[in-house]
């Protein structure tokens, strides 16, 4: 049996491994997916010895995006743009080869609302955030403005970015407030404020206006406080639960070389939700 998985810290709340368990059974392959919880200083440990674990995938979540960076033999041409790892397929020969599907899996699922985004701003500028900048991009977006509490990560991101696609304008602010959302199209939460039910809502009510669209890569819980306001208020929004599906289908075709059975997937992943 092939082994699987996802890495991060923490991995509790993830529903990847329901949706390619139920993957792997409906196309009846001898495989199987888990949670493996690592903390930074055990990443490099566990990344040295898959091929004997058997492991022959992973994907890469909060805080490992940019850290497994430095352990792949291999990198996509969307690893070395976006600056950021979420998939990595093992070779034969125990070989990393490091893959984004972050980015594509974002981008289809905002191809999908139909609405042109222009002027996006955006909370968080890990590893996720990396992705999602790059695919607005890619969708045709004039302005991001994007802050995280650790501005080092705001600045490396927009120097990064605009070294792509120097046609945009990519500002770094000093907070929330700065980003000015009233003026914005898209507000994209890509931190991980939110998933505690202690947390509190990352946006003041004033900043949420009736043009809005609001989208927190967050799926669990499947509506976090931003997104209750969101709806109170009347605006369009999402959670991150589409992009998991469609970045997780690509990885999964990455690794078996099969389609990705997406009714199959996307049930799953509805199941978890409910419970």
């Amino acid at each position: 049996m092939f082994k699987y998985g996802l890495i991060g810290y923490p991995v509790k709340h993830s529903f990847s491994a329901a949706m390619h368990n139920a993957a792997f059974s409906y196309l009846n392959l001898d495989a199987k997916y888990e949670l493996f919880e690592l903390k930074p200083e055990q990443v490099a440990e566990f990344l040295s010895c898959l091929k004997n674990k058997n492991i022959r995938g992973l994907n890469v979540t909060i805080p490992h995006k940019e850290f497994a960076l430095q352990f792949l033999d291999e990198k996509s041409p969307e690893v070395e743009q976006i600056g950021a790892v979420n998939t990595i397929c093992v070779t034969q020969q125990g070989k990393l080869k490091g893959f984004n599907t972050d980015c594509s899996g974002f981008l289809r699922h905002i191809s999908e609302t139909g609405i042109a985004f222009k002027r996006a701003a955006i909370i968080g500028a890990g590893g996720a955030a990396k992705a999602v900048v790059i695919a607005l991009l890619i969708n045709g977006i004039n302005e991001i403005a994007l802050y995280d509490i650790d501005k080092s990560r705001s600045l490396c991101l927009a120097q990064r970015a605009g070294g792509f696609f120097p046609q945009c304008s990519i500002l770094v602010k000093d907070s929330i407030s700065e980003l000015k959302i009233l003026e914005k199209d898209i507000l994209i939460n890509a931190s991980g404020v939110g998933m505690k039910e202690e947390d509190v809502c990352i946006v003041s009510e004033q900043y949420l206006h009736k043009n809005l669209f609001v989208y927190d890569l967050i799926y669990n819980p499947a509506q976090t406080k931003l997104l209750k306001l969101a709806q109170q208020k009347g605006l369009k929004f999402s959670n991150g639960l589409k992009m998991l599906l469609y970045q997780g289908m690509q990885a999964f075709e990455l690794w078996t070389h099969q389609d990705a059975p997406l009714e199959i997937m996307f049930k799953a992943l509805n199941e978890e939700v409910r419970k």
